[in-house]
C-alpha cells in the first residue's frame, strides 16, 4: 500500500484527522507530518487569547501517524479490506515544548513489537526547528468486527 492509500483507509475524518502526509513507511516504522490548522475547534478557549495545542491532540496525532498508519501498512491490503479497527490500548507520553496554531509537526515512530494483534511503538514528535516536542510509547490492538 502506498501512503495515499493508507491515509484513505484511516478510520478518521475532518475535524479529527491529524495526518497530512506520510513521508516514510516500512515494516519497522513510519514518519509523517501534520499542520495544525489555526481555526481548529480545540483552540477555542484553550487558552484565552493565547491558544496552545492540547496534549491530548498531540498524543492523538502521534497515535494516528505512529500506530494506526503503521498498523494499516503492516496488515496489508487484503486485511484492510476486512475493515478491522485499531483501538489504542495504552500510551505514556512526556511533553517538552508547546505547539501553537499553524505549526507543522513531524511524527517519527519505530516499531517495538507487533505480535498477537498488538502493535507497540516508540513515538516522538518534532517541530519545524527539529526540536523535540514530546515522546513516549503508544500501543494499539487490532480488533476485528
Amino acid at each position: 500500500m502506498n501512503s495515499k492509500e493508507i491515509i484513505r483507509e484511516l478510520p478518521y475524518s475532518e475535524p479529527f484527522l491529524f495526518v497530512d502526509e506520510i513521508t516514510k513507511i516500512d515494516e519497522n516504522g513510519v514518519q509523517g507530518t501534520y499542520m495544525l490548522r489555526k481555526n481548529s475547534f480545540f483552540y477555542e478557549g484553550h487558552f484565552k487569547d493565547n491558544p496552545v495545542t492540547p496534549g491530548v491532540i498531540l498524543t492523538e496525532t502521534m497515535a494516528q501517524i505512529g500506530v494506526v498508519c503503521l498498523g494499516i501498512y503492516l496488515l496489508g491490503r487484503k486485511q484492510v479490506e476486512l475493515k478491522p479497527k485499531i483501538a489504542l490500548t495504552s500510551n505514556q507520553i512526556d511533553f517538552y515544548l508547546p505547539v501553537f496554531p499553524g505549526d507543522k509537526v513531524k511524527v517519527v515512530s519505530e516499531k517495538i513489537y507487533y505480535r498477537f494483534k498488538k502493535l507497540k511503538c516508540s513515538v516522538r514528535m518534532l517541530n519545524e526547528k527539529n526540536e523535540l516536542v514530546c515522546r513516549g510509547e503508544i500501543a494499539g490492538m487490532i480488533v476485528n468486527e
